[in-house]
C-alpha cells in the first residue's frame, strides 16, 4: 500500500504520531539516564584510581624524606664524631704543652733560685 502524502492528517493520525513521540523520547531519555549512570560510575572509578595513585606517591615521597633525613643524621654524626676526636687531640696536646712549660717555669726559677737573682716581674 503507497502513502499518498497528498493526503489530509486526520486527528487520530496526530494522536498516533504525538503517542510515537512521546514513547520515541521517553526511550530516549532513558538510554540518556543509561548512558550517565554508566559515565558516573566510570568517574568515579577513575577519581578512586587517581585517589590511590596520588596516595602513593605522596607516600613515596614521605619515605624518601624519611630516608634522606637519616643519610643526612649519618653525615653529620660522622663529622661530629670526627670533629669531636680533633678537638680532644687538641686539648690533650694543649694540656702536654701547658704541662711541659709548666717544667720549664719550675726549672727556670730552681736555676734563678741558686744563682740568687730576682724573678723577673
Amino acid at each position: 500500500m503507497e502513502i499518498d502524502r497528498a493526503a489530509p492528517a486526520t486527528q487520530g493520525d496526530l494522536l498516533d504520531l504525538k503517542g510515537e513521540l512521546k514513547g520515541d523520547l521517553l526511550d530516549l531519555k532513558g538510554e540518556l539516564k543509561g548512558d550517565l549512570l554508566d559515565l558516573k560510575y566510570e568517574l568515579k572509578q577513575d577519581i578512586a584510581m587517581i585517589r590511590s595513585e596520588m596516595q602513593h606517591t605522596f607516600d613515596a615521597l614521605i619515605e624518601r624524606m624519611a630516608d634522606n633525613q637519616t643519610e643526612l643524621l649519618k653525615a653529620f654524626y660522622g663529622f661530629a664524631t670526627s670533629t669531636d676526636v680533633k678537638l680532644k687531640d687538641g686539648e690533650q696536646s694543649d694540656a702536654m704543652l701547658r704541662q711541659r712549660l709548666s717544667t720549664v717555669e719550675s726549672r727556670l726559677l730552681e736555676v734563678e733560685k741558686r744563682l740568687n737573682m730576682p724573678p723577673a716581674a
